[in-house]
């Protein structure tokens, strides 16, 4: 099985960094402006760390980050700390997703997937997995979609599990799947219609957080057509995977999975994310 994961870490950290100029002078704030949030001290060690820690213990070791060509933190860390022995056993690697001339930010999540593909044309035939860098993915689901053997695979996650607070999790990106447990389709930002529609009989919302295993001969061609969004302006992830699954309905199995997810988005949740570590360690 592949061991190849990718980690888009290229965001601006918009969020995290208008809640640290609300919060001022407190020591993580004033970290939270100077540095990617993935970077943010959290129990000793970058949050980044706790991610790569679990992707090492489901038997990932081939590590491509996504970053910022207008930050080297993260390039900088872990080229400095390649030898610790906490990652004897992974290899780090980065491409750089650029911010296009008239843009603020990166163009999304499916432009630095492909950034990362085309990186590295070595993962070509191969599957690997895709994740953010600012939630914190168990060891077991990392796991599950290193083993499944489908064409690609995505977590559904119950959303009433993940242990956010409602207002943020409304806006994570619903699923639908067929009887036999594909995916049939993903919505980003639903409303609440769509969140209706995708609740089943027992009540359950599934969510997606972002996590996905994929073929790179398959995802390439689309993430190369993964339109702009015409309103938030960014190349989609999920919109990639909303096309695969119309043109190849069997393409993306969902492995259900009822479990919490730290997510890392505003100064407030710095100290939550290292409680939830400090307990599980």
């Amino acid at each position: 099985m592949n061991s190849n994961l990718m980690i888009m870490a290229a965001g601006v950290s918009s969020r995290m960094k208008r809640s640290a100029e609300i919060d001022g002078s407190s020591h993580a704030a004033i970290e939270a402006l100077s540095k990617p949030k993935m970077m943010l001290n959290v129990g000793g060690r970058p949050f980044l760390d706790y991610l790569l820690f679990n992707a090492r213990d489901a038997g990932y070791s081939d590590i491509l980050f996504i970053v910022s060509d207008r930050d080297d933190t993260i390039r900088n860390y872990y080229t400095e700390n390649a030898g610790d022995e906490q990652f004897t056993s992974l290899t780090f690697s980065f491409a750089e997703q650029t911010i296009p001339k008239g843009h603020s930010k990166p163009l999304g999540t499916a432009d630095a997937a492909l950034s990362g593909l085309e990186f590295r044309p070595d993962w070509a035939g191969q599957k690997f997995t895709v994740c953010n860098s600012d939630n914190l993915y168990s060891v077991g689901a990392l796991s599950d979609l290193k083993r499944d053997d489908h064409l690609s695979a995505l977590i559904d996650y119950d959303r009433d599990a993940l242990g956010v607070e409602p207002e943020r999790v409304n806006a994570f990106a619903v699923i639908w799947k067929n009887g036999d447990g594909f995916l049939a389709d993903i919505v980003e930002k639903p409303d609440a219609q769509q969140v209706e529609k995708a609740t089943d009989g027992d009540g359950r919302v599934g969510v997606s957080m972002n996590v996905f295993r994929l073929d790179y001969n398959t995802i390439l061609p689309l993430l190369k057509e993964t339109p702009l969004h015409p309103e938030r302006e960014e190349k989609e992830l999920t919109e990639t995977v909303r096309m695969l699954v119309k043109r190849v309905p069997s393409g993306m199995y969902a492995i259900p999975l009822s479990e919490p997810v730290p997510d890392l988005t505003t100064i407030g949740d710095i100290g939550q994310v290292g409680s939830f570590i400090s307990s599980s360690s």
